[in-house]
């Protein structure tokens, strides 16, 4: 039996332990990438671009757990929660480890996925029971920060594990993360949720907390926000091992390339832990927002010049600009959207995280078949859903004061 944590970690181990716990889901994203066609020719995918499957189906997973850790972390508190998210998390790795058939490889990935939004869901709880406001954003940012070094450094780290040990190592890999992520946890981090602010877990109080969420325009507008975004990125996910290996013939250096992009998220990240104390969450969301239409919008024309498939540079120029813009957006509209449902942290947090992600699931779906050799089916997804999260920021911003948040 681990002993019990007696006092409040300190500000900076608090953030690296939360990203390191939150930073499973992208390692799990991003680590196998480079064989994503590998994995799918050898387990026998129907078509090339069903290996993107493999990506979404961690994503439909993730958003599954998320409606069931929020209540439950709620009910019985944060730690108990998080511990048996990281257990099932487990046995989808161990499946998908040991699995010679396409099936049970999806269904390993479920599994991994709705494990891994136990932690995802339930930390941001913790946040939100001792921080609010610009503070809370703030925190998320600085988290975010330091969760995107593993974005970085995860299909860096994926090539050097599959070259030595072969693909299904990766999922090895993850299983050492997990159990060194919940031993840190249990041994460092005390609970949050005191037994008297728990909820019984039973449909009355989850269904008045869903009802708490849609009854809040700012939740229910930042949920929406978020998907649509999010749908993008995961397009993003879904597609750049095809983009860089396939169509440009990147080979190695993949790793290299998606390390620049994802160091633009980190970067942004880092400017809006420091900015978002001065400016607030919705000035810097709506002129985030607009950055990614103007960028997208103007660079159609140039993919199209070059038949889909612009000079490389020219490319990763135009994906960091509109990543160092997504940075800013990932913090902040989760914190909008959590700062009306203190009262019901976990249940709103697990309410946010799996209506935006259901929301950009079928998105990137869509983004990922438009693949077609070259690099439009991805400006095209940025430019019409950063249109979208503007609508959606005008119609959710109607009527609040500009001053606040």
């Amino acid at each position: 039996m681990l002993p019990a944590p007696t006092k409040s970690l300190s500000r900076g181990e608090f953030i690296v332990l939360i990203a390191f716990m939150i930073s499973i889901v992208a390692m799990a994203t991003d680590i196998m990438l480079p064989a994503l066609s590998q994995i799918g020719t050898e387990l026998g995918a129907a078509n090339p671009n069903d290996a993107h499957m493999i990506v979404t189906a961690l994503f439909l997973g993730f958003a599954i757990g998320l409606l069931f850790a929020g209540p439950l972390s709620d009910s019985y508190g944060r730690k108990p929660v998080i511990y048996v998210g990281y257990a099932i998390f487990l046995i989808g790795c161990l499946l998908s480890t040991v699995t010679d058939t396409w099936e049970v490889m999806i269904l390993g990935r479920v599994l991994q996925g709705f494990g891994a939004a136990f932690p995802r869901v339930v930390t941001i709880a913790i946040i939100r029971d001792g921080f609010a406001g610009r503070q809370m954003a703030s925190i998320m940012s600085f988290i975010m920060a330091v969760f995107i070094l593993v974005p970085m450094v995860a299909p860096a780290i994926g090539q050097g594990v599959i070259y030595l040990s072969g693909w299904r190592a990766t999922f090895v890999f993850l299983m050492v993360m997990a159990v060194i992520a919940a031993i840190w946890f249990a041994l460092r981090q005390p609970e949050t949720l005191a037994k008297n602010r728990r909820t019984p877990f039973s449909p009355g109080p989850l269904w008045a907390g869903v009802r708490e969420v849609c009854a809040s325009r700012i939740a229910v507008g930042y949920i929406v926000a978020t998907g649509l975004i999010n749908g993008a990125f995961l397009g993003y996910l879904s597609t750049a091992q095809q983009i860089f290996v396939e169509a440009y013939a990147a080979g190695s250096l993949f790793a290299l390339y998606f390390a620049v992009a994802a160091l633009a998220l980190g970067v942004a990240s880092v400017l809006n832990g420091k900015l978002v104390l001065g400016f607030g969450m919705r000035l810097l969301s709506w002129w985030s927002s607009l950055g990614i239409v103007a960028l997208s919008v103007g660079f159609i024309p140039v993919a199209l010049l070059a038949d889909g498939l612009p000079a490389l540079w020219l490319f990763l120029a135009w994906l960091v600009a509109v990543f160092f813009c997504v940075g800013f957006l990932f913090g902040n509209f989760n914190a909008l959207a959590m700062e009306p449902l203190g009262k019901i942290a976990g249940l709103g947090a697990g309410i946010v995280g799996a209506v935006s992600t259901l929301i950009s699931l079928p998105l990137a779906y869509v983004i990922g078949q438009g693949f077609e050799g070259g690099v439009l089916h991805l400006v095209y997804g940025f430019a019409g859903l950063g249109i979208g999260t503007l609508a959606v920021i005008v119609w959710t911003e109607r009527g609040v004061p500009r001053a606040s948040i």
